[in-house]
């Protein structure tokens, strides 16, 4: 499907930088380079994925506009498919306008959000899964995020859902072949197995659901609560993350009343971190509401970082907020070890059983590099990032991806029923289609306009 019109964008950032890019995509790519781009030989001499020295010259007034190098990609093998050209300017914003201008008056059209990859879509070089990887590939905000998304560039997701899809399909071509030859003494599978086969597939489509909060959290970071009491070192552990002085740090107890969130990168793991006002009874009225965002935090984080004075004994606080973790990801930071210890850590073990354990100072900057790697093994358990926990193939990432394959496992549920109590075999091949209608949305096969239109409308202009 090549499309009759010719697309032009800036495809790089706004603002001043060494090196801004025009792209052009289409039938008239070449040709409007060739009237715009001058050297010692025509453009529409040169051969795919060449890069060449010259100038772009406004063709009317003769006036140079910039010094260039043109980089040409031939249909089919680019991008698109189409032939493809990118002028690669000096990054001012003024060069680039004017360049683009150009390419417009000459027969190329703005190209809508994302349309370049829209594109490769709609001429068959991506499928619906692997354009939204794109998106995620720029968007991520983490190595293990950037992983996923080229894994599933790489067409890892797109593989298994083909995998599942032909296993519908051929029992569909069983329970159809039983509607066109009730009569006909053939060898298909009978009832029996193909609800074998059947509840095979969706153990399949189990399998991928399940990772779907892994996927979130790899593509949107964890969300980390910092839990204790007032003055037990939360906001000077923000700052030890974050590597920068980001939280006001006093010896007064309820420094912090409200929570304070940031992001960082820890062993290629993004955390959505929040510090939290310290827990306890107070009849501060602001310090109050702090408190009870504190609380909510603690219902909804992924993973919580709980910290325990060991200067201080444990008290009723300390004891109630170990038990409230006891059931959840956690990491428990025994702080304060430079000082006198009130605490012991058989104590604190008694109440936490199996979980992680770090002794740490702080102020003098001991146990963060522990911490940190607890952080990580608690998230990733023993994996490491690039191994096969992080690999897309069983991963879902994308929450158009999750609820397909939910209504997917749902249709294939009815035809189990339908199976199991021995309806007539339309009712089962209804069902079959409705699981390969939704397994087809995942990929593109079956998706209508409006969620390409979406879908497409989250990527920048140039992409």
């Amino acid at each position: 499907m090549i499309l009759s019109d010719t697309i032009s964008a800036i495809a790089t950032p706004n603002g001043e930088g060494g090196i801004g890019i025009i792209r052009l995509s289409g039938p008239l790519a070449i040709p409007i380079s060739t009237v715009l781009f001058h050297s010692s030989r025509q453009v529409s001499d040169r051969k795919s994925y060449t890069i060449n020295h010259g100038k772009v010259i406004d063709p009317e007034s003769r006036e140079v506009i910039d010094e260039v190098l043109l980089s040409v990609f031939r249909s089919p093998k680019s991008y698109t498919t189409e032939d493809i050209v990118e002028f690669n300017c000096h990054g001012g914003s003024v060069i680039l306008r004017r360049v683009l201008e150009l390419t417009l008056e000459h027969g190329a059209r703005i190209a809508n959000p994302g349309e370049f990859t829209k594109r490769a879509f709609l001429n068959g070089r991506i499928d619906l899964a692997q354009a939204e990887a794109v998106i995620d590939l720029i968007q991520a905000k983490s190595d293990i995020a950037r992983q996923v998304a080229m894994d599933q560039l790489g067409g890892k997701l797109s593989q298994a859902i083909e995998s599942i899809n032909e296993q519908v399909v051929s029992l569909l071509a069983e329970i159809e072949a039983m509607i066109d030859f009730p009569d006909e003494d053939l060898d298909f599978m009978d009832f029996s197995r193909i609800l074998q086969a059947a509840k095979e597939v969706r153990s399949l489509l189990d399998e991928l659901i399940a990772t779907a909060n892994d996927g979130r959290i790899m593509r949107e970071g964890v969300n980390c609560a910092i839990l204790g009491k007032p003055n037990v070192g939360k906001s000077s552990l923000l700052n030890a993350l974050l590597e920068t002085d980001r939280a006001i740090v006093t010896e007064i107890p309820g420094t912090t009343r409200d929570t304070i969130e940031e992001s960082v990168t820890i062993n290629g793991i993004l955390l959505n971190l929040v510090d939290t006002a310290g827990l306890r009874e107070t009849d501060n009225l602001i310090e109050q509401h702090g408190v009870e965002r504190s609380k909510s935090f603690l219902a909804e984080a992924d993973l919580l970082l709980v910290m325990i004075s060991v200067a201080e004994p444990m008290d009723s606080v300390d004891i109630d907020l170990l038990n409230s973790v006891v059931d959840r990801d956690a990491v428990i930071i025994l702080n304060k070890i430079d000082l006198p210890m009130k605490t012991c850590l058989a104590h604190v073990k008694d109440q936490v059983l199996d979980k992680r354990i770090i002794e740490t100072s702080i102020l003098h900057g001991k146990g963060i590099e522990n911490l940190k790697s607890a952080i990580s093994t608690e998230v990733l358990g023993s994996h490491e990032v690039g191994d096969s926990r992080t690999s897309v193939s069983t991963i879902v990432t994308n929450v158009r991806h999750y609820n397909a394959l939910r209504q997917a496992k749902a249709d294939l549920n009815c035809a189990i029923d339908s199976l199991c109590q021995q309806q007539s075999p339309e009712f089962v091949a209804l069902d079959l289609r409705g699981c390969l209608d939704q397994l087809g949305e995942i990929v593109g096969k079956t998706t209508n306009e409006d969620i390409l239109g979406r879908i497409f409308s989250q990527f920048c202009v140039g992409k």
